[in-house]
């Protein structure tokens, strides 16, 4: 059984990559004529918010059907952008394209929420009910896919963590070679860290629930 501590840590830092997400949305000032707001800043406080609230239910802000909405949007957009660069770019843009790895972000919270609601009434759909007796009845759907998904995961984690090593950190630093706190958080590091750390994240959640 996971310590509910556990969870509460991972919320937490949820919460964390949830408000750097955002910061990230102001900074880029999208209400501003010819801004440009990637769908990656979107989508990362979206999922930080939703995992937030399974990890520590006292955090959820929105039904189980409302992610369900939400994630299956996500993901057929993912879906879409996925498609769109393989027909431009072949299976190169399938191997490297940040599209990919978002879309497998979405298809998980997607199985995810889909897959908390089979939960016995009376028993909280949040993860830290996980923590405590196991219902009577089944909790998860189709276990074997909430594996493969929690493997996906780790390998683009795996892959990010290695793809942040070898990003230069010269090109985040300011003139004066000092990070500006602006300069971090729209670097591309700060990105793939925030990714990182969801991904992590998610496959402990999956793996917590089979």
């Amino acid at each position: 059984m996971t310590p509910a501590w556990t969870l509460d840590v991972f919320a937490a830092l949820m919460l964390v990559v949830a408000a750097v997400s955002a910061a990230r949305l102001v900074l880029a000032r999208p209400w501003q004529r010819g801004s440009v707001v990637a769908d990656t800043d979107i989508a990362h406080p979206l999922m930080a918010i939703a995992m937030a609230g399974t990890l520590a239910p006292g955090l959820t802000i929105l039904p189980a059907v409302a992610w369900e909405i939400i994630f299956a949007m996500m993901t057929a957009w993912f879906a879409e952008r996925v498609a769109g660069d393989a027909r431009a770019a072949g299976g190169r843009a399938l191997a490297g394209g940040h599209c990919v790895q978002h879309l497998a972000h979405s298809a998980a919270m997607l199985y995810m929420f889909l897959a908390l609601v089979p939960f016995v009434a009376g028993v909280s759909p949040g993860m830290a009910g996980m923590s405590g007796p196991a219902p009577a009845t089944p909790v998860l759907h189709y276990p074997t896919l909430a594996f493969i998904f929690a493997l996906i995961l780790i390998g683009y984690t795996v892959w990010d963590l290695d793809h942040l090593s070898g990003t230069p950190r010269s090109s985040a630093l300011a003139p004066a070679g000092v990070p500006g706190a602006r300069e971090v958080l729209l670097s591309p590091g700060t990105t793939v860290g925030c990714r990182v750390v969801m991904g992590v994240t998610m496959a402990l959640m999956l793996l917590v629930m089979i």
